[in-house]
């Protein structure tokens, strides 16, 4: 019963939520357009419902040619490739915005698993591939609360931020989505939004294991 009143509360909410921030996103569009490479949206292809790809909106924050140049599809702390508006869309998490477009047409929810591309879902284990996206990706959710510095952690010295996503980060916010799916409820999501809201204004994911006592015990790599 809850998934078709997620749905229902997502479609409500989608709509109220692009009417009220209609002020915010459209002078945001003008201005990625009279800046950089005069790119207003960016889309790319990611796994979604059921495993099936679909293209994800977000404001342009990179150069064009980003995922051809330096990490490829890893974005670093301070990575060049990031436009000067670009930054603060992205500390402010206003480039994921658009998505409510993809909640509104049922690719997103606002609460779920993260949608990766396909070099970072084959990155989960087979267990987790087969069952990770069982409901719809979302807009946030307890692994983009979690990595919220995940920027930080791939830039540390010394680290190869591939090799490093792939041995410690992958396996951790695989198990995070896991238990999400395990857990996922009304109450459970709506602590997620108000968590969500939280790092947005103060980073730390401490928070969170305070509230769900009984996350994934976290790796010692990612405690820096």
């Amino acid at each position: 019963m809850y998934p078709f009143i997620k749905r229902f509360f997502d479609v409500l909410a989608a709509l109220a939520l692009l009417l009220l921030l209609l002020p915010l996103l459209l002078p945001v569009a003008v201005i990625l357009r009279l800046t950089a490479e005069g790119a207003v949206f960016y889309f790319q292809q990611r796994i979604g419902f059921h495993n099936k790809p679909f293209n994800i909106w977000k404001f342009a924050t990179m150069l064009r040619n980003s995922p051809n140049m330096g990490s490829g599809t890893i974005t670093l702390r301070r990575d060049p490739r990031v436009t000067g508006p670009g930054r603060f869309l992205r500390k402010t998490k206003i480039n994921e915005l658009p998505q409510i477009v993809n909640v509104l047409i049922g690719d997103m929810s606002f609460v779920g698993p993260r949608p990766l591309d396909e070099r970072g879902f084959q990155a989960y284990s087979n267990d987790v591939r087969t069952v990770i996206y069982n409901t719809r990706p979302g807009i946030t959710g307890i692994g983009s609360i979690v990595f919220r510095d995940e920027e930080r952690l791939l830039s540390q010295p010394g680290v190869d931020p591939k090799a490093f996503y792939a041995s410690h980060i992958a396996p951790y916010k695989g198990a995070l989505e896991l238990w999400y799916l395990q857990n996922q409820s009304f109450a459970t999501d709506l602590k997620l939004l108000l968590l969500t809201a939280w790092v947005v204004v103060f980073p730390n994911p401490k928070l969170v294991y305070r509230i769900f006592k009984n996350l994934p015990e976290k790796q010692e790599a990612l405690m820096i």
